[in-house]
């Protein structure tokens, strides 16, 4: 499988080292089949193990996947209460794959306000991984952008009032080793994000992170995004001209 994957990318473009999926459009997948909303998350979670091991094969080094943002409670109790379930049958299902494909599982996000079951599988499936030298698969569960950059701010506060720091020494770099991204390490910034279904935004995902981005805003329902998607969306991010803010 991995060669059939390599050979669909002329090995001249240049692969993005972190890709960062806003997985979107599962609601609406299933709408458009006359199914629950419940129904499209499900195949959401299936096509994780897909493109996951595709971005593998690809040498992606890291893949950020958008699974639940700090907003996402405000659905019906009935979603909610289904969304975190799929941890749990992801993990018991894929761990075996995962494992033998060498895939690091992360976890960024606010893990302690999540259900205890929940939070014991992913903390599980980070420390059964861990020592996996292939991709990272860094799942932002439980994630928002704001309170992210709201609680670097209040830890490196709570330092300078304590004078542990000077607060005219912090920096970028002081400052984005207070993400939840720093276990990332030079990976924490994306080279490309995608977001599937067609909406153009970011919705409160790695504010800090996606400063020189590129940004895909791919049509596809997240349940239908295939292999070929994302290699068509590795091959626009080829074309584009990074400049970071020269000429």
């Amino acid at each position: 499988m991995a060669e059939d994957i390599k050979r669909q990318l002329d090995p001249e473009i240049s692969v993005p080292k972190h890709i960062a999926i806003i997985m979107d459009g599962n609601g609406r997948w299933a709408k458009k089949k006359g199914q629950p909303r419940i129904a499209g998350h499900k195949e959401g979670m299936n096509n994780v193990k897909t493109i996951a091991t595709a971005a593998s094969h690809l040498g992606v080094k890291a893949l950020s996947l958008y699974a639940f943002s700090t907003e996402n409670w405000s659905r019906p109790n009935k979603e909610v209460s289904f969304l975190m379930r799929l941890p749990v049958d992801f993990f018991g299902t894929f761990m075996p794959d995962l494992i033998k494909e060498n895939i690091k599982v992360m976890v960024t996000g606010f893990t302690d306000h999540l259900p205890d079951r929940t939070r014991k599988v992913v903390l599980k499936a980070v420390e059964d991984t861990k020592d996996n030298t292939g991709m990272i698969l860094n799942f932002a569960f439980n994630y928002g952008g704001r309170a992210e950059i709201v609680n670097a701010a209040k830890n490196l506060a709570i330092e300078a009032v304590n004078g542990s720091i000077d607060p005219n020494t912090i920096d970028d770099s002081m400052f984005a080793g207070q993400l939840l991204t720093n276990q990332l390490g030079d990976l924490a910034d994306p080279d490309l994000l995608i977001r599937t279904s067609g909406e153009e935004r970011i919705s409160n995902f790695m504010l800090w992170q996606l400063a020189y981005s590129e940004m895909v805003f791919d049509k596809t329902y997240w349940p239908e995004y295939s292999v070929e998607n994302l290699i068509d969306d590795i091959k626009e991010f080829d074309r584009r001209d990074r400049r970071f803010g020269s000429v």
